[in-house]
């Protein structure tokens, strides 16, 4: 088994402003978790208020401010901080500032990362196929709230998401 993952190394995908780099998945950890990097551009909405039903989550930042909505609770994360985000409970995320964000998703247990892969294509310019999103969501057992995103943005001072594009779970 490969024990060092590069900096530079891991598949890619660009989700409207979040960065997905896969770095540990189900095939390496036997399933139990798996581990993403998210880059998360200025004022970029990560993702709308969403429920996982199957996964965990920890996000633990590593560059720049995180903001994360968990349940009520609205958290300010920064290079050190470790949040938690269980299964059932709404949560969504954002980098509010000026400077680049990042942080890594501890995902448990191991699967959803395959979600990233897969909405890769629903970013695509054009008009979004909200069908093909709620068969994907469904799929992953997530329940995603896109009528979140004018206040989140609105709340936050984001940067609306490009025309005809979703925002990221």
């Amino acid at each position: 088994m490969r024990r060092v993952i590069g900096a530079q190394e891991g598949r890619f995908v660009d989700l409207a402003g979040v960065g997905v780099r896969f770095l540990l998945g189900a095939d390496v950890t036997g399933g139990g978790c798996s581990l993403v990097e998210h880059p998360i551009a200025p004022r970029t909405l990560g993702s709308p208020v969403h429920t996982h039903t199957r996964e965990d989550e920890w996000s633990f930042v590593l560059e720049g401010h995180v903001g994360l909505l968990v349940g009520d609770k609205l958290i300010e994360a920064r290079p050190g901080d470790l949040v938690l985000k269980p299964r059932g409970v709404p949560h969504a995320f954002w980098n509010d500032t000026d400077a680049p964000a990042r942080f890594l998703e501890i995902i448990s247990p191991a699967g959803f990362e395959q979600y990233f892969a897969e909405a890769e294509r629903l970013f695509a310019p054009g008009e979004p196929d909200m069908e093909a999103s709620a068969a994907l969501n469904l799929r992953y057992g997530l329940d995603m709230d896109f009528d979140s995103v004018p206040r989140l943005v609105a709340q936050h001072g984001l940067a609306p998401p490009p025309e005809g594009e979703l925002a990221s779970g």
